[in-house]
């Protein structure tokens, strides 16, 4: 995802401007083929991927968006020169010219950017006319609130999902919903383990565990518990199997338990059922929504605090290289394995798409809970302080603040050549991470 380019615009031929009727019109040598390609592509996604996974898709083209959008009202607002306005990269689909800027569609819709004149030192792509309409030569205010309304424009849409998820949607069980402790149907039996104790006693799926000895089956994890406590014993278990209702002893098996020594087992397995949405009114919705975007906000930090130390780039560069080498650490994933063996590793957009696909089949609510966190995770990245992010562009501006005081309104422009090994550091970091991450989402996403 790109934004704020500081580039001059690219040759793709001439646009049209207003017409006489003052409605815009389409640039004109536009092939309706790039608009059939991308069509395609989404036509793909919603055969191999599912509806779901076209939902998240455009989700995330709408977040893109908005973070663009951004960017540009917050420019026009502060009387900055804005000259293009794209969703997409690649060959233009179609664009029209409203006023001095250019707005338009490409086919590849995997980021967007909007152009706003000067953006530094180097950007000398306009008349010298419009210089005092550069980002540039605005005031200290104007340009920290034009950086920083990408990510603002997230971190809103993340307050948003999350208060219109606790006010209107619903979470299965209530947002403080403790599996430990919620008292839920007895629990029905999807499967029985062959050789297992339940198959000795004649258990079968459809049953309905209603009592451990003489004690009502109201939580699973405590029934569970209960039975692991106990290896090689019998219980008593009252089980419902259609109308009929009959009290079975149960000799349970001794198995390995993975914390080291042994547990209880039955071999059964707990069919599904749905928890009830449970919602809130707006002022607890409100306070909910803060509270779990301050806790998403923390939980990013810590993972970049993590990821970008020492140990942590070493582990993902031994996850990378490993990666095809079906070791444990990278096959932990799909193995269904515990989450403290899942490495510890940043997503990329593929598997972001995967995971907000299975996410979305759960139902609306975990959509908009995905949303949420997404959003929060690409604002806060985005605003890291090096070029060519958003918060490169915040600490250019602070510095140059910095420089100004005591000079008597007198605007200090940084040489933006001293940062352009900065920046070409940071697209190889970023694009390696890209490439790596997209590598290892194909092979096992997380």
């Amino acid at each position: 995802m790109t934004d704020l380019q500081d580039r001059p615009s690219p040759p793709d031929g001439p646009v049209s401007g207003d017409s006489a009727s003052g409605e815009p019109e389409l640039e004109t040598g536009t092939s309706p083929l790039k608009l059939v390609v991308l069509a395609a592509l989404l036509g793909a996604a919603g055969i191999f991927g599912g509806l779901s996974m076209v939902i998240v898709i455009l989700s995330v083209v709408v977040m893109i968006f908005l973070h663009e959008l951004g960017h540009y009202l917050a420019a026009r607002w502060a009387g900055m020169k804005v000259t293009e306005f794209f969703i997409g990269f690649g060959p233009k689909i179609w664009s029209f010219t409203r006023g001095e800027t250019e707005y338009g569609l490409k086919v590849i819709p995997a980021g967007a950017y909007v152009r706003v004149i000067g953006m530094n030192s180097l950007d000398d792509a306009h008349d010298a006319a419009d210089e005092p309409r550069t980002y540039r030569q605005a005031s200290f205010p104007k340009r920290m609130i034009l950086a920083v309304a990408g990510s603002g424009m997230h971190f809103a849409q993340a307050l948003l999902a999350l208060f219109v998820v606790f006010a209107l949607v619903g979470i299965p069980g209530g947002r403080n919903y403790d599996p430990d402790t919620a008292v839920e149907p007895a629990p029905e039996i999807a499967r029985v383990v062959e050789d297992s104790a339940a198959a000795a006693a004649g258990l079968e799926a459809g049953d309905t565990i209603l009592e451990l000895d003489g004690v009502p089956v109201d939580n699973w994890n405590a029934f569970r518990d209960e039975i692991g406590s106990q290896p090689n014993e019998q219980v008593d278990l009252t089980v419902q199997s259609g109308e009929s209702v009959s009290r079975v002893t149960v000799l349970l098996d001794e198995i390995d338990d993975p914390d080291g020594g042994t547990r209880g087992s039955l071999g059964i397995a707990r069919a599904g059922f749905e928890r009830p949405l449970v919602t809130v009114g707006p002022a607890e919705a409100a306070g909910d929504a803060v509270s779990d975007f301050g806790y998403i906000t923390g939980e990013v930090f810590g993972f970049l605090g993590r990821f970008f130390s020492p140990s942590g780039l070493n582990d993902y560069g031994s996850v990378v290289a490993s990666a095809n080498s079906g070791s444990d650490t990278v096959s932990a994933v799909s193995s269904g394995a515990p989450a403290e063996d899942v490495p510890d590793r940043p997503m990329s957009l593929v598997g972001a798409v995967r995971l907000g696909s299975d996410i979305t089949d759960a139902g609306l609510w975990g959509f908009l809970l995905f949303y949420a966190q997404i959003n929060i995770t690409i604002g806060i990245i985005n605003l890291m302080p090096f070029p060519p992010l958003d918060g490169g562009h915040v600490a250019v501006a602070i510095y140059e603040r910095i420089r100004e005081i005591g000079r008597k309104k007198r605007r200090h422009i940084i040489d933006y050549s001293k940062l352009i090994p900065v920046a070409y550091a940071m697209f190889v970091i970023l694009g390696l991470v890209f490439v790596t991450t997209t590598y290892l989402d194909i092979l096992d996403a997380v």
